[in-house]
């Protein structure tokens, strides 16, 4: 299912086109003739790919049969779930977890509240710095900070976690395990031999 312009779902809300609800293809969705970010508020689901050429966000979940590439960043509220690759140009940030079949890529960082998984021979790649608030799973390498575009900090290419499975290894990066506290709601991070309390 290709999204034209002229799709009258569409909202032009100047800076981004706004769908209201969900936008769902037991096919491919190709987002690629819009000319600026789109904006669902429910979930985008796809039996195929999801492609598009400039930020995609959703309110709820981003779903596809195979993968998800976007020219910008990748948002959604909940879960981000691809059975191939997930890869942004920007970041990839998801309030619940991230899931791919293949590789995670971002010239951004990659958050999520919840786990991150790539693929069993695939690894994750971001810009910027990897956090989840669980585990972060991958079959291969883990790149964090290999940004082009700017000076980078340590803390730009930190990959926080509460464990590292499936084979992963940090070939490039500052790996920072955190422990789980006592409350669910509060984390206790360790940098630099220190242990320190999120608030």
């Amino acid at each position: 299912m290709k999204i034209l312009k002229t799709d009258k779902r569409l909202v032009d809300e100047g800076y981004r086109y706004k769908i209201d609800g969900d936008l769902m293809s037991v096919e491919c969705i190709d987002l690629t003739d819009l000319d600026k970010p789109i904006y669902v508020t429910g979930f985008i689901k796809a039996g195929g790919f999801i492609k598009a050429g400039w930020s995609i966000k959703a309110g709820k979940s981003i779903e596809a049969g195979k993968s998800i590439k976007a020219g910008g960043s990748i948002t959604a509220g909940w879960s981000i779930v691809a059975n191939e690759f997930i890869k942004a140009g920007g970041s990839i940030t998801a309030g619940k977890s991230i899931k791919a079949g293949g590789s995670i890529t971002a010239g951004g960082s990659i958050t999520a509240g919840g786990f991150i998984t790539a693929g069993e021979s695939h690894g994750i790649a971001a810009g910027l710095y990897i956090t989840a608030n669980t585990t972060i799973t991958a079959g291969l390498k883990i790149f964090a900070g290999v940004c082009t575009w700017r000076k980078i900090s340590d803390e730009d290419k930190t990959i926080t976690c509460t464990e590292l499975n499936g084979g992963a290894t940090v070939e490039y990066g500052i790996l920072n395990i955190i422990e789980e506290a006592e409350s669910s709601s509060d984390k206790i991070i360790t940098l630099n031999g220190k242990k320190y309390k999120l608030i």
